[in-house]
């Protein structure tokens, strides 16, 4: 199976760029989707656009907060699937709670076929074990960051640690979905 490429960040540096040039440059670099985090499905006009023009999926995120008509909007413009914010406040912190993560993700599947993600708060095997028992995808980062943060200097070290971290939770995640 083909492993998707997404890029995340932020729609200054592609408006620098020029949207269509941008959107050809990562179609012709293999990329499959897009989340730029501050742009609403509102404000995207023609970048969103010259992202479906290049065979590109828009991704957005869904807050816990938002409510039911906004996640309709947002799912109808989405593409390749649709990212739940578990938690409120900053990535990486607080404590996730798996009922209210549930209730809201059978929200958003009425109002979408896409796949649905989860991240923000999953920091170890047994939240990403217990994440898949609910989600569609399992989204990791500032576990990650943290230890490249921690350990970026000394590269050896960094690789053997990302390695048997990632390996941790791929054996959680197929150990709950085989589960299931």
């Amino acid at each position: 199976a083909q492993t998707p490429v997404i890029l995340m960040g932020y729609l200054n540096p592609v408006e620098i760029m020029g949207y269509s040039a941008f959107a050809a440059e990562a179609s012709d670099a293999g990329v499959d989707g897009v989340l730029s985090v501050d742009c609403p499905p509102e404000e995207g006009g023609g970048y969103l656009d010259a992202l479906r023009g290049a065979g590109l999926h828009p991704i957005f995120l869904i807050a816990p907060t938002s409510h039911s008509d906004r996640i309709g909007r947002i799912c109808d413009a989405a593409g390749g699937f649709v990212y739940y914010v578990s938690l409120k406040g900053v990535t990486g912190a607080g404590h996730l709670d798996f009922a209210s993560v549930s209730a809201k993700l059978e929200e958003i599947r009425a109002h979408t076929t896409l796949p649905v993600g989860v991240g923000f708060g999953i920091k170890d095997s047994d939240t990403a074990a217990r994440m898949a028992d609910l989600a569609d995808a399992v989204i990791v980062g500032s576990a990650i960051v943290s230890r490249v943060e921690e350990m970026g200097d000394n590269p050896d070290v960094l690789a053997e640690e990302l390695t048997g971290f990632v390996s941790s939770l791929r054996a959680a995640i197929d150990g709950a979905t085989a589960a299931a």
